[in-house]
Formats: C-alpha cells, sequence, structure tokens
C-alpha cells in the first residue's frame, strides 16, 4: 500500500479515493484517465503524483484500502446473533450508509477486480484473491440468510422461496439508494429519509411473511 497517501490530509485523501475508486470502477485499469481523477478529487496532477508514483500504485491503492475498509466497518460489525431476517437486514443497510456517507462508490470495489492489459497489475490481483483479500458482496448477501429464526414464517410459505423474494427486495433497494445517492450531491441527500422508506419496506414485508 501507498503508506505515502495516507500521509495526504483526510479530506483531500478521501477525495482523491472516491475519484479513483469512481473512475476505475466505470472504466477499468486500462482505460481510466489520473487527469480526470485528479480533476474529480479538485487537486493538482502533480500533488497528486507528489503522494503516489504511479497509476499502478493508484490502482492497487484503492484496492487495498476499501477491502480493508469493508472488512473492518461492513463485515467485521455485522452482528449474526441477530436472527430475525428483517432486523439483519437493516443492520446491513445502517453499516452501508455510514459507509456510503464517505464513500459513495464503495459498492463498486468488485468491478475493479477485472483482468487489465497489465500483467503486473493481474498478478498483484491474483495475490490478493488467492489471499482471500477480495471483496465480495454477493457472499456478504448470502451470509445474512443464514442462520435465522425461521420459526418466525407463517407455516404455509417455503421458506427457501421467501428468502430469496426477500434478497431481490433487498437487492432493488439497495440498487435504488446507489443511484440516488450518486445522482445526488452527498450534502443534499436525506440519510434519514432512506432510513425511513426502509423501515415502511420492513415492516411490509414483515407482514407479508411472518405469522
Amino acid at each position: 500500500m501507498a503508506v505515502k497517501l495516507l500521509d495526504l490530509e483526510l479530506q483531500r485523501r478521501n477525495a482523491l479515493l472516491n475519484a479513483a475508486l469512481k473512475e476505475f470502477s466505470i472504466k477499468g485499469f486500462d482505460r481510466a484517465s489520473t487527469n480526470v481523477i485528479a480533476k474529480d478529487a479538485g487537486i493538482s496532477k502533480a500533488l497528486m503524483f507528489h503522494y503516489i508514483s504511479s497509476k499502478e500504485e493508484l490502482f492497487l491503492f484503492v484496492y487495498d484500502y476499501f477491502s480493508e475498509l469493508l472488512e473492518k466497518e461492513y463485515f467485521k460489525k455485522m452482528d449474526y446473533s441477530q436472527k430475525d431476517i428483517f432486523e439483519r437486514l437493516r443492520q446491513s443497510y445502517c453499516l452501508q450508509i455510514e459507509l456510503i456517507k464517505q464513500y459513495p462508490w464503495i459498492h463498486e470495489i468488485a468491478k475493479i477486480s477485472t483482468k487489465t492489459n497489465s500483467e503486473k497489475i493481474n498478478n498483484a490481483l491474483e495475490k490478493k484473491i488467492h489471499q482471500k483479500q477480495i471483496v465480495c458482496y454477493n457472499q456478504a448477501f448470502d451470509t445474512i440468510f443464514d442462520m435465522i429464526d425461521e420459526s418466525k414464517f407463517q407455516s404455509k410459505l417455503d421458506i427457501k422461496k421467501c428468502k430469496k423474494i426477500i434478497y431481490w427486495c433487498y437487492a432493488s433497494f439497495t440498487n435504488e439508494i446507489l443511484n440516488d445517492i450518486k445522482n445526488a450531491q452527498s450534502n443534499e441527500f436525506d440519510y434519514e429519509l432512506i432510513m425511513k422508506k426502509l423501515d415502511g419496506y420492513l415492516e411490509e414485508l414483515r407482514k407479508l411473511f411472518y405469522k
């Protein structure tokens, strides 16, 4: 990891990381532009390259930084002792939203791990995947549905199918949130309204599936 970049003032560093994650996730490593990243971050390209030595170093820093952040602030904070599926889903949303407030593109981290034209980058990514450092939100979502209290479901329902339906609703609402956040200025987005809308949806799902 490019330790020097950690010396950059927090607000500028977050701006640079967000801009880089956005550019890499949309265009991939090969087509991503450091000019665009610097411009979107609101810093000069010269200053950016004072803290990183190359596009490759920035890419790998972004990958490591956000992978570690997700591990620390999402995966390890999920409380799976909560057996109510809808309470678990709410917890998941709360953790995600706290991250999205600072890093709107953090859900796109998996997109930057695709194969590139750089053998150096491909080898580095392959090593990280082998070391199980790769972030996979789909896996995280799957674990949300493990070891839940199935006794709360209506007896006539096929619980396996119910989980699928709830998952689809979960993924759909997640995508709706992400699209709204990306299309809005962060300081204008009403996170309290998101939670109010979420609680409304979860309550309706409880009515549909629970006794």
